[in-house]
Formats: structure tokens, sequence, C-alpha cells
């Protein structure tokens, strides 16, 4: 009973964290909105994915501290879908227009991640919370559902 409770909280909370990630990008972006000219997205060709890339950089260093904290391993399980589901987003955000490239780096970015938990033996929840990520951000490529 526990691992399913487990299992649903992973689920629930990542899905919250997910919406609340959500926010803080757009957080982001209106913030370098305000010292951004007008219409810099539509000008310049580098500046949404610059955009996205400092949101990734900020995520990251938030998921640093949030893995090596000694928060329970259900706690960084949850935490776990945001960085993945963002990633993940960023491969389609990025190469957008190359599908393959989503498709190639989306895999050695799934083979290397299970690689490291077996490699470290991390608990069954860190499966689970990528796998379901995974599955989510596969169903949305293939319903062609759009973010």
């Amino acid at each position: 009973m526990k691992k399913i409770l487990s299992a649903i909280a992973v689920a629930a909370g990542g899905f919250v964290l997910l919406n609340l990630l959500f926010l803080f990008y757009a957080l982001i972006t209106n913030f370098i909105g305000i010292f951004a000219p007008p219409d810099a997205a539509m000008r310049y060709f580098w500046f949404a994915p610059a955009e996205y890339i400092l949101f990734l950089v900020i995520l990251g260093l938030i998921s640093w501290f949030v893995f090596r904290s000694k928060l329970k391993t259900i706690y960084k399980a949850i935490f776990l879908v945001t960085p993945v589901a963002a990633v993940c987003a960023g491969f389609g955000i990025l190469f957008y227009h190359w599908q393959a490239a989503v498709y190639s780096l989306s895999g050695l970015f799934a083979a290397g991640v299970l690689y490291y938990f077996y490699r470290k033996k991390y608990p069954w929840l860190y499966y689970y919370a990528f796998i379901l990520v995974g599955l989510a951000m596969l169903s949305l490529v293939i319903f062609h559902i759009e973010i």
C-alpha cells in the first residue's frame, strides 16, 4: 500500500510542481521582457531560446540544491518531474523544426539518466518519476498536443 501511495504522491505532486514551473517560466520571461526591447523575440532569432536556456540554468541550480539536500526520497522524486519535463520540453522548443534531433536527444537523455540511476542504485521512485514524465511527454508528441 505504501508503494501505491508513493506512486500517487509522485504523480500528483509532480503535476502541481509542473504547473508551478510554468508559472515560474512565465515570471522569468516577463521579468526579462521588462528590460528587453519591444518585440525582441520577433526581431532576434536567438532571444527566445536564450530565455529558455537561462530558465534551464536557474532550474538546474535549484535542482542541484534539492538533490544534494537531505530531503526524503519521495520529495526528491516528486521534484524530479520538473527538471525532466523542462529538459524534454526544451528539446522540443530548441529543435522544433528538426524532429529527428528532438527524438535523438530525448532518447540519449533518457538512456543517460536511466543508466545513471542504475549505476548509482537509486530507489524505484526515481525511475517511476522519470518514466512517468517521459511517457507524458511522448504522448504529447504522439497526439500532437501543444503546451
